[in-house]
């Protein structure tokens, strides 16, 4: 047994730093908390050291490791919140499913969903303790390693994100395996996404009562879904996710802000801002002054800079976080990306983002 093992998820150190989560409360905040999606990754030297010849899935099921490496952008750059290394995948794997990352492709499925019957070789009912025990343990030892430094998130992937990877067998642009079962199965279809949303709703619990101070649920291929899809495949699960995880925490006399990305999900802002989720994420396709206008202050922002812009030079960047910034205004609104960090970034040019969210949302806020 390690010494790990012996950490339990209590007695936390007192959070220092609340930035993030009274913006997404709206509450009023000093500046404006910024934090990355795939702020763990492989653009960090560190990482990549840390991840050499390691198996993907080796390294998410070792609590030591996703501490280590959730904990490594916060030494580099003032972030105001944490997320915990992990995969979305790790819900299908927990549900009986064969996947694999390979070098060059991506995540695999070893043996994908084809036809309605393959539901069998689902287990519907999960032990989420005995199954993913090893993400809740990686969030206690995290919360207590990161010393009260920032709020640590947790996450999932969404019922519709999680069953396309599930059909498809892996990453797909057009997600066609996937939507023909929403065409010729939909009666299958919601069966599974029925079985995912359940399965989520008890690791979501399970990753707060580890320690986790906020969550984000990931629809990350919302966007292949057209509007009619979208309300019926994506958003009543959505929506139940998050209604089922409040009422549970209530029940405990616990409150957590939830976040929901629907990457380019355009057509469905209003109904997202009327979803349960105290934040709404944007990808950059989305103009920050529109996306205030149509969500009509009901919810916190997050987001949305292109990730690209991280090319730029350091100047630049600051110009495009200023205009960010200004647009979505600072109260009830956290600095991210569009989407997550890509391998090949300067980690100067992270900072160089962090930076400039802090100092011109400070400069913002002196003004008013």
């Amino acid at each position: 047994m390690s010494k790990n093992d012996l950490i339990l998820p209590k007695d936390f150190p007192k959070l220092k730093n609340d930035t993030f989560l009274r913006a997404a409360r709206g509450e009023d905040t000093e500046h404006v908390p910024v934090w990355c999606m795939r702020q763990a990754g492989r653009y960090l030297p560190e990482f990549r050291e840390w991840r050499e010849g390691k198996d993907f899935f080796e390294t998410c099921r070792s609590p030591e490791i996703c501490c280590e490496l959730t904990l490594q952008p916060l030494r580099r750059f003032p972030l105001d919140a944490a997320i915990i290394f992990s995969d979305i995948l790790v819900v299908p794997q927990a549900m009986g499913m064969n996947v694999q990352m390979l070098t060059g492709k991506g995540p695999t499925f070893t043996e994908p969903l084809k036809e309605p019957e393959d539901l069998e070789r689902l287990q519907a009912k999960v032990d989420v303790q005995k199954e993913l025990g090893y993400v809740f343990k990686a969030i206690t030892l995290t919360r207590h390693k990161l010393e009260g430094k920032v709020p640590l998130i947790g996450f999932t992937g969404a019922p519709w994100t999680l069953m396309s990877y599930m059909i498809e067998g892996g990453g797909s642009v057009t997600q066609s395996k996937a939507k023909r079962w929403l065409y010729r199965h939909p009666e299958a279809s919601h069966m599974l996404l029925k079985m995912l949303a359940d399965v989520i709703v008890e690791y979501l619990l399970g990753q707060v009562t580890a320690g986790a101070q906020a969550l984000q649920v990931f629809e990350s291929h919302a966007g292949i879904l057209g509007p009619a899809q979208f309300k019926e495949f994506s958003l009543p699960y959505l929506r139940d996710i998050a209604r089922r995880v409040k009422d549970r925490l209530k029940e405990a006399g616990q409150d957590v802000p939830m976040i929901v990305f629907a990457k380019d999900a355009h057509y469905g802002l209003e109904d997202l801002s009327e979803s349960h989720y105290e934040v709404v994420g944007l990808d950059w396709t989305i103009d920050p002054q529109s996306a205030r206008e149509r969500t009509g202050g009901k919810v916190s922002l997050q987001g949305n800079m292109d990730p690209c812009a991280l090319y730029a030079p350091k100047e630049r960047i600051s110009e495009i976080v200023k205009k960010m910034v200004a647009g979505f205004g600072t109260k009830g609104y956290i600095a991210n990306l569009g989407h997550g960090l890509y391998p090949d970034m300067e980690p100067e040019n992270v900072g160089a983002f962090v930076e400039a969210v802090h100092q011109h949302s400070k400069l913002l806020i002196k003004q008013m």
